[in-house]
């Protein structure tokens, strides 16, 4: 049966009881979402909350499941807006005492098992939160109806570059073509 009772936000690997496991539920306060949004560089962490379950897989690996909520504050990539994304997701994280070592090979294959990492001496709840939270924002957040307009930007007096000047061998295929026509 877990215990439900008030955890602390970094557990002890070595205090926990994997017989019993534990039920959690976190909501982040305004120092908690301050720095999250500090690290991940963001306007702001408005909500946090993560509900779930930390449960003892044999001896000593652990197994922490459950659903993030969030909602987070983003500039639009083209307007530089603040734009709100909700973010509902499960996580799932394994903590193994065994882990397998990385490769030492030059070439590196990604593990077919990403959510596992090996049990260190705290499990960090907020650091795996924020983690979870980095990876599931939109990589570049666009304002509904914003487009993105061409400007050419050069010093004064200059005639700003183009994208036809930009490719130099578009002059020489026009070339082409009119000498080929001239020839037939």
């Amino acid at each position: 049966m877990a215990d439900t009772t008030k955890t602390p936000e970094v557990l002890r690997a070595a205090d926990l009881s994997p017989s019993r496991g534990l039920t959690l539920d976190l909501v982040a306060d305004a120092p908690m979402r301050a720095q999250m949004a500090k690290d991940l560089d963001l306007p702001s962490v408005r909500k946090l909350s993560f509900r779930g379950t930390l449960t003892g897989i044999g001896k000593r690996d652990w197994e922490l499941r459950g659903d993030l909520g969030a909602t987070a504050e983003q500039s639009c990539v083209i307007t530089l807006e603040p734009i709100t994304t909700r973010i509902d997701v499960p996580l799932r994280r394994q903590f193994l005492e065994n882990m397998p070592a990385p490769s030492t090979d030059e070439e590196m294959e990604m593990p077919e098992d990403e959510s596992s990492e090996p049990l260190a001496e705290f499990i960090d709840i907020p650091r795996i939160l924020m983690e979870a939270l980095a990876l599931a924002l939109p990589d570049y957040p666009r304002k509904d109806g914003a487009t993105l307009t061409q400007t050419a930007f050069t010093t004064p007096g200059s005639t700003p570059m183009s994208d036809e000047d930009a490719k130099p061998f578009a002059g020489l295929a026009a070339l082409k073509q009119n000498l080929d026509k001239n020839d037939t």
